[in-house]
């Protein structure tokens, strides 16, 4: 790839919360799956009927809250969810969040905001946004996960980072304003666990502790573009000192990281609850970015 197709890649390119976790897991995933738009090789994990049939029912209980969120009632969507009894309980705890229901506010469910960061565009996707009539606002994301990660799990994601940074940054073209950070919440919510919603409050100085951290993030990503840009041949980004990781990322053959994939859905690789046993179900919404 030649340089000025690389720069016009990184101009169009939608930086979203997965494709920057790609990067910060391993840069040579990243690489494959954006820059060069490899095929996926192999599958990310076995039984593959299984991940197939755990990644349809997160996508269905998304659309069954969607929907809901935009006002149809519980009686007319209850059929969709009657077909599949985990995907039944979900719904069933949904509709008892009451803590969700109850709250005041204009709802925004699957709603798009984006920013620009180092001359890119940084894009967030909410489950959904809920403005708040006194200016604050509240990021709700459903996690479809069959088993319950540490808080310390979800504090290390750049998604808890990105959502609430793009939030603070673009909240001006929302109704009622811009919202200030110091008036953010985000709280991870999921149905199979719903009594443990797991919550984070927002703050100036996180959110420049944020922009320092996704600018030095977004500069690195820049500046293996230039490197890669400037030889003959294409460079290979590193790959991660972690090859737990590779147990369940498709490209691990063309890394001579092994030909089998990880056994099962929800992993717990170790006590720090490795991000790769989520790899390919953490973000049903995200797909396409």
């Amino acid at each position: 790839m030649v340089d000025y197709a690389r720069t016009a890649w990184l101009s169009q390119f939608m930086f979203s919360q997965s494709s920057l976790q790609d990067f910060a897991d391993c840069e040579r995933r990243f690489q494959l799956r954006y820059v060069e738009a490899q095929p996926w090789p192999a599958v990310q994990s076995e039984p593959l009927l299984e991940r197939e049939l755990h990644a349809e029912r997160g996508d269905r209980f998304h659309r069954l809250v969607h929907r809901h969120q935009i006002g149809m009632e519980p009686s007319e969507l209850a059929p969709y969810a009657a077909t599949d009894p985990d995907l039944a309980a979900w719904w069933d705890a949904y509709l008892a969040f009451a803590d969700l229901h109850r709250l005041p506010g204009r709802r925004l469910p699957e709603f798009s905001l984006v920013t620009e960061l180092e001359g890119v565009r940084l894009v967030a996707k909410y489950d959904l946004l809920v403005l708040e009539p006194a200016g604050s606002a509240v990021i709700f994301d459903w996690k479809t996960y069959q088993t319950m990660p540490p808080r310390s799990w979800f504090e290390s994601r750049l998604q808890t980072r990105v959502y609430p940074y793009v939030l603070a940054r673009a909240s001006r073209n929302l109704p009622g304003g811009p919202r200030d950070a110091s008036g953010i919440r985000m709280l991870y919510w999921l149905p199979a666990f719903p009594d443990n919603p797991v919550e984070f409050v927002y703050s100036q100085d996180r959110f420049e502790q944020d922009e320092a951290a996704l600018s030095a993030l977004l500069s690195q990503i820049r500046q293996r573009l230039a490197v890669t840009s400037s030889m003959a041949i294409t460079a290979t980004w590193p790959l991660t000192p972690d090859e737990r990781r590779c147990r369940f990322c498709e490209y691990r053959s063309l890394c001579a990281r092994g030909d089998v994939a990880g056994i099962a859905i929800d992993e717990v690789i170790d006590s720090d609850y490795d991000s790769s046993s989520l790899l390919g179900l953490s973000d049903v919404e995200e797909v396409g970015f």
